[in-house]
């Protein structure tokens, strides 16, 4: 056995464990409950309607807007970070890929919740779907309902298969291994889901040529789903939502979202899995440094927003100023300080390498995002220009008991994840080290 192969052995015989120990049963434990929450709310939601939720005119979207932006932002990030470390061929990606493609893959699922739930009668979201009806009552695809169907039906897609499809030759190794193990249940599992792979120079070369295709695939996906999600604010006459740079702030705001998340993963990892050889130190400095840049662009674009409104109409000004300087300025500035603020922290080596600083450092940049999601989306219906208006928009518990089922359902499939496949790309792993090798 050669010492490139034996260096892989530690990834695998993680999920080959029988017993993970008790902080990963409480962690299940725990993201099943929040699930059960999740399930408990939709539930609800079935039966007395959407009167559960504090949203009422002009506040029309409420919390089911600002979540489904928020999981489609990370969700969006952590795709783009793989898919462009795969493209360039960056040694980053053989520790991190792997858990970042799971993580947007979690992060859809979790996504895809929400648009289904707030169309008022969900038990009817069939009808955004060209189906062969009989009565033709075809989908309006002028409709942002419809929208949300085609760019949640082709992220799940397309981040399934870039997922998968690197995963191939690992799921053969993790057959190989179960085999050799006397595990033969898991075998078979593990060879069905290998689709028969024996790592030949064709399986390697149609491998690659389709790894490499899926990645780009991506790409566009990624600039449609996440500007489409903008394009639902811009199509409205709201003067904060109807300008032509909203796009640009949605995709930029969400990309510290997706990295801070990666980074709390990689450090998380590989405390708790012991891989610290293989998620080392200079991955950490690297994605760290990578998190604190596009926080920095952050900052750029919430100060280009400020200058464009300032050069903009009479209109444009106060619903800028409204939004900064309002009732819900609060949210607006934390957002940004967390946003822009706290990743700086990641310039200081200790805390790019240190668990319990790398952690909350990247779920507060997650959280920063959310707080400017909660404040364009509210904060943007909060002039509706008529002499009375209901009170502020206030997320009520069956609301705040979906984005913690939501929160759950996440960490339930990346806790399912790390338990049954590989967290770091072994087949990429001897690859760069094969290549090490050569003088």
């Amino acid at each position: 056995m050669s010492s490139v192969e034996f260096s892989t052995r530690p990834v695998s015989d993680q999920p080959l464990r029988g017993d993970f120990g008790w902080r990963f049963a409480a962690g299940v434990a725990g993201a099943g409950l929040l699930t059960l929450m999740l399930a408990y709310a939709v539930v609800a939601l079935l039966l007395r309607g959407t009167a559960l939720w504090g949203t009422n005119i002009p506040f029309v979207w409420g919390f089911d807007l600002i979540n489904y932006i928020w999981w489609i932002g990370i969700a969006n990030a952590a795709s783009l970070f793989a898919v462009v470390l795969v493209l360039r061929r960056h040694g980053l990606r053989t520790s991190v890929n792997r858990f970042a493609e799971a993580a947007a893959l979690a992060a859809v699922a979790a996504a895809a919740i929400y648009p289904i739930l707030h169309l008022g009668r969900p038990w009817l979201f069939y009808w955004t779907v060209p189906y062969p009806a009989t009565f033709e009552v075809w989908p309006n695809f002028r409709s942002t309902l419809v929208w949300d169907f085609w760019g949640i039906m082709s992220h799940v897609v397309v981040t399934g298969l870039f997922w998968y499809t690197g995963l191939i030759p690992d799921l053969a190794t993790m057959r190989d291994r179960a085999v050799a193990k006397g595990r033969m249940v898991q075998a078979r599992i593990y060879g069905l889901l290998a689709l028969g792979w024996r790592g030949s120079v064709r399986h390697w070369a149609r491998h690659q040529a389709a790894y490499r295709l899926v990645a780009a695939l991506v790409l566009p996906m990624l600039v449609s789903a996440q500007t489409i999600v903008a394009l639902e604010f811009a199509t409205t006459l709201v003067p904060e939502w109807h300008q032509a740079r909203l796009p640009l702030h949605v995709v930029a705001t969400g990309i510290p979202s997706g990295l801070g998340v990666v980074l709390a993963l990689a450090a998380l990892l590989r405390g708790g899995l012991g891989l610290t050889r293989y998620i080392d130190d200079e991955d950490m400095h690297l994605l760290g440094k990578l998190t604190a840049a596009a926080a920095l662009l952050c900052g750029y674009v919430y100060a280009e927003a400020l200058l464009v409104a300032l050069l903009e109409d009479a209109t444009t000004r106060q619903a800028m100023a409204a939004r900064a300087f309002g009732a819900y300025a609060a949210l607006y500035w934390g957002g940004a300080a967390l946003v822009v603020g706290l990743p700086q922290l990641l310039w200081f080596r200790r805390a790019r390498i240190k668990a319990r600083w790398a952690v909350p450092i990247g779920l507060g940049a997650a959280a920063g995002v959310w707080l400017d999601r909660f404040s364009l989306v509210a904060g943007g219906l909060v002039r509706d220009h008529l002499p009375s208006t209901a009170p502020l928009y206030a997320p009520t518990m069956p609301e705040w008991t979906l984005l913690l089922g939501s929160v759950g359902l996440f960490a339930l499939l990346m806790l399912a994840f790390a338990r049954f496949v590989p967290v770091v790309s072994m087949f990429e792993m001897r690859h760069e080290e094969s290549e090490a090798d050569v003088p």
